[in-house]
């Protein structure tokens, strides 16, 4: 099993008992025990679990947003399928709000060489696209969530309300025909709402996992998307709910 896959393993199962032994997460990931020592130790410093003697426990509510160093790896070979799909979907000269989130970072890093406008809601974009030769960058307003570096608050959602864009991508947490798109935090919702307001196209980016998820904040309805790009593993019967919606689903 890869680091990455081992590291969120370990998060899922810490979080879903409370707190696990080390030989008990030695059985469940094949690794050593050696191993999973070392793989507390760098969970312990991410914030996400508390070492005790012999095991761990979980720092995070199972509600809780995984953190971003685990989820950027995670299906990051569709997440830049989307990407190339998005990018495709976006013509030269366009002005574009991009949300936050990994598949937003990889999206951002698909439009590096296009002639754009480009406001990212997120430092780590924001640093993807630093010194991309053509593209105008727009920084704006907010403040750094810790680790996720979206750029949320009253600063991020007045730069929003300023500007007018051709289309926004937006990233969700969940995102489904009955409850719409939601998000883990209130702050990120908010900039999520001024972000689809401000675009004339609105379009959602979001793995297959996600159309099973319902989060804490309500951001939009799914008749506020024009389209939705996703990978193959999107549930046949959200796709269809989200078509009847009016909503374009593009699987890739």
């Amino acid at each position: 099993m890869a680091s990455a896959d081992r590291l969120r393993r370990i998060t899922e199962a810490v979080r879903e008992a409370g707190s696990a032994g080390v030989a008990e997460l030695a059985a469940l990931t094949g690794a050593s025990e050696m191993t999973i020592r070392r793989d507390l130790e760098t969970l312990a410093e991410q914030g996400i679990l508390e070492r005790y003697r012999g095991g761990a426990r979980s720092l995070l509510l199972r509600g809780d947003e995984p953190p971003f160093g685990l989820r950027a790896t995670e299906g990051l070979e569709a997440k830049r399928r989307i990407a190339s799909e998005v990018a495709g979907l976006i013509a030269d000269g366009e002005s574009v709000v991009l949300d936050s989130g990994t598949t937003c970072l990889e999206v951002a890093r698909a439009l590096e060489h296009r002639r754009l406008t480009v406001m990212p809601l997120s430092l780590h974009a924001v640093n993807a696209l630093t010194g991309a030769p053509d593209l105008t960058l727009l920084v704006p307003g907010g403040r750094p969530r810790r680790g996720e570096l979206a750029l949320t608050g009253p600063l991020a959602e007045a730069s929003l309300a300023a500007l007018r864009f051709d289309t926004a991508v937006i990233g969700c947490c969940g995102l489904n025909a009955a409850n719409g798109l939601t998000a883990y935090d209130l702050d990120d919702a908010a900039t999520k709402r001024a972000a689809i307001a401000s675009a004339r196209r609105v379009i959602a980016v979001t793995d297959g996992a996600k159309f099973s998820r319902t989060a804490l904040a309500f951001v939009a309805p799914a008749t506020a998307l024009h389209a939705v790009v996703t990978d193959e593993t999107a549930p046949e019967g959200e796709v269809d709910a989200l078509a009847a919606a009016g909503v374009h689903v593009r699987q890739v």
